[in-house]
């Protein structure tokens, strides 16, 4: 067996902060342990994965930030009030020197830990003789790899959608995020690459990514060899991020055949939609039949009180609240499922999303889902209606209806780009997906405040005239390239008019 000397790098907190050097690349030497030969077997590499999984855990990435981003910087999300953490993002109220810088160098952490696996992994060789075993360590092996490379694809993905613009825009002409394949040093000063380009480098990784990656059925019925199986990216997490990208891009073409497969194979592995009865008190669960993926938090190891439940919750620190709009909004019907997951307290609107399992320790270490089969139905109808095929947006939209009000049905009726983003906002409110929709469609996001009784306290900060009504040619909906990412990198170029 090759003996391969690296360093695993297990990117805490603390080390993501530093600002010195190479931004992206900042890794504090006491947050990385060199050993001689530790990359010697499988679960060396899973040990590296897990603590991939920890990065996305933080409250600088999926813990938090990347939820609550696109959902203030939209329409149906805002911050309490000017005091509060995402009030910069809501107001744009950052400029190139003081921007948040967490996004950057958290992703591009993730990316260098999947480099090491990506490049490695495969030099592990089964030394046994047994037959079954060869088989049964080269599927652990390849899911191992295929995390790693959606997890890789990901983080690309974040940071082509929060520093470059929309595809569709210039046809993904604009300047995107580094594209980095090897596992590199702090010396290493990469270039941008254009969001075309990071857009086939995601595609091209998740489509490596999805047939080395095992299902849960298939892990259940074997004896896996991971200590784990839960809180993992699989196959069906990986489809529907594909799905996404392909909408991203405007290819309604293979969004929607890939929303159709991944919801033929999830629905043939256990996977199904919540039932109306169950929405509510799905959210309060561990792993249940409607999410592929959750960020997991535990007591022990989570964000805590700086988790979005927590700040999303009455209870918890109130960071953001549901603009008076978008309540007006979910009014239309009080008998879809949906207007339950809010709750109003002193005339403000609080996102339920995040209560935390019942028992546990509430929203500070709630679960945080990043892929459902429920985004898999809206992206099919989304695809579906952008290629005119009505009976197939029809069929994959109703039941999405349905199950927020089973009164209600669009059978019969002509789909729409503008019915299914209003579901899309109704069902993933909360979840970080609004600013995205709105501008990757090319609408606008315009902040305005609705007279509604229930939550009279609510309304709009005080705001620059570009933060009230906004499209995707408003500079400020990418994010400027950390200052310190700047000064290190002569290669680094900055996003127009920062």
């Amino acid at each position: 067996m090759k003996r391969i000397k690296y360093y695993i790098l297990i990117i805490m907190v603390a080390g993501l902060m530093n600002g010195c050097g190479n931004d992206w690349l900042d890794l504090d030497p006491s947050t990385s342990i060199e050993t001689e030969g530790s990359l010697n077997a499988l679960s060396d590499f899973e040990f590296t994965l897990n603590g991939i999984y920890s990065t996305m855990q933080s409250y600088y990435y999926y813990g938090a930030r990347m939820q609550y981003y696109g959902d203030v910087t939209g329409d149906d999300v805002q911050a309490y009030s000017a005091t509060k953490r995402c009030a910069d993002y809501y107001q744009f109220g950052f400029n190139k020197d003081n921007a948040p810088s967490t996004f950057w160098s958290t992703c591009y952490s993730i990316i260098q830990n999947a480099n090491i696996v990506i490049n490695n992994i495969d030099n592990i060789a089964y030394e046994g003789e047994d037959e079954e075993g060869k088989i049964l360590f080269a599927a652990y092996r390849n899911d191992l790899k295929g995390q790693a490379l959606a997890i890789w694809a990901l983080a690309l993905f974040d940071i082509t959608r929060l520093y470059g613009y929309p595809y569709l825009k210039d046809n993904g002409a604009s300047l995107g995020g580094a594209i980095v394949e090897e596992v590199v040093d702090v010396t290493y000063k990469p270039k941008r690459s254009t969001v075309a380009q990071c857009y086939g480098k995601i595609i091209e990784y998740l489509t490596k990514a999805i047939p080395l990656l095992a299902t849960e059925k298939e892990k259940e019925d074997e004896d896996w060899l991971a200590k784990s199986i839960k809180g993992k990216m699989n196959k069906w997490s990986a489809m529907t991020l594909l799905s996404r990208v392909y909408l991203y891009k405007g290819d309604n073409t293979n969004a929607l055949k890939m929303a159709e497969e991944a919801i033929g194979g999830a629905e043939q592995d256990g996977y199904r939609l919540w039932t109306n009865d169950e929405y509510v008190e799905a959210w309060a669960k561990d792993f249940t039949s409607e999410v592929f993926f959750e960020i997991v938090n535990l007591i022990t190891d989570s964000p805590g009180k700086e988790s979005i439940g927590y700040l999303c919750s009455s209870s918890g620190y109130k960071d953001m609240i549901l603009t008076s709009s978008f309540v007006a909004f979910l009014q239309q019907d009080k008998d879809d499922v949906r207007y339950q997951m809010f709750k109003i307290s002193s005339k403000r609107a609080y996102i339920q999303k995040y209560p935390g399992e019942n028992g546990d320790g509430g929203p500070a270490d709630a679960n945080i889902p990043l892929f459902r089969i429920s985004e898999l139905y809206l992206n099919a109808a989304e695809a579906a209606v952008k290629l005119e095929n009505n009976d197939k947006a029809v069929f994959y939209l109703d039941q999405i209806v349905k199950r927020g009000n089973p009164a209600n049905t669009v059978e019969g009726t002509a789909g729409s780009p503008g019915r299914g983003l209003d579901e899309r906002n109704k069902f993933l409110f909360g979840e970080g997906h609004r600013m995205f929709d709105v501008l990757r469609n090319g609408g606008t996001i315009a902040r305005q405040n609705v007279s509604v009784s229930e939550v009279s306290s609510t309304k709009h900060l005080s705001l620059q005239d570009y933060a009230k009504e906004f499209d995707w040619n408003m500079y400020k909906v990418v994010l400027p390239i950390p200052k310190a990412e700047m000064d290190a990198n002569s290669n680094m170029e900055q996003n127009p008019d920062y």
